[in-house]
């Protein structure tokens, strides 16, 4: 799979998000994705091998667009409570602008689509974990968290319950502002974690 994203490629993994968000894991195919973006099917594998290229293509872009973000809010001078909160909020604000994104990484059904899919959301899991675990142990060290709750814990009561707000507003059509109650969320959260 090639690293570099070409704009028609950008256009191909959008489409193919708007379909996943539509349809599910079973409805992206090539054959309606080059119905959707009035392409032949061979136009879109000039650009993808297959409809796990596109899906693992997709991951990366989110994981690009949503990470930058995170590593602005790292350079900051904030509290480490408030570089976590950030961090969370850069994240609901990215996923706000790009509604259909979501799906790439809060979908229900990728999972079970294929071993190198599967891999690829859990390394996405990790890194996000890798970033947070010091800065839940710097938070701990300086007072700010509890120490009466495991780091682990702690990364798992906030990246769980944020993946369960994506969940319930990728399910609900992005009805809801997720900004606003991802926010309300997160002040819930850190009132329970807050030494």
């Amino acid at each position: 799979m090639n690293t570099t994203v070409s704009d028609r490629q950008i256009e191909i993994i959008e489409a193919a998000a708007k379909l996943l968000t539509n349809s599910g894991v079973s409805g992206l195919t090539i054959k309606n994705l080059a119905k959707e973006m009035k392409f032949s099917e061979s136009a879109i594998y000039r650009h993808f091998e297959s409809k796990e290229d596109i899906i693992l293509s997709m991951l990366d872009f989110v994981l690009s667009g949503a990470g930058k973000a995170t590593f602005i809010v790292m350079d900051s001078s904030l509290s480490t409570t408030e570089i976590i909160k950030t961090m969370f909020l850069s994240q609901f604000s990215y996923f706000s602008k790009h509604p259909h994104l979501a799906v790439a990484i809060f979908s229900d059904g990728l999972l079970e689509a294929s071993e190198r899919i599967n891999s690829k959301i859990l390394d996405i899991m990790n890194s996000r974990k890798i970033i947070l675990e010091p800065l839940v142990k710097e938070a701990q060290n300086k007072g700010e968290f509890t120490n009466e709750i495991a780091v682990e814990e702690i990364i798992h009561i906030l990246m769980g319950s944020v993946r369960l707000l994506m969940y319930q507003w990728r399910v609900s059509y992005f009805r809801f502002d997720l900004y606003q109650k991802g926010e309300k969320l997160l002040d819930s959260i850190l009132k329970l974690i807050v030494a």
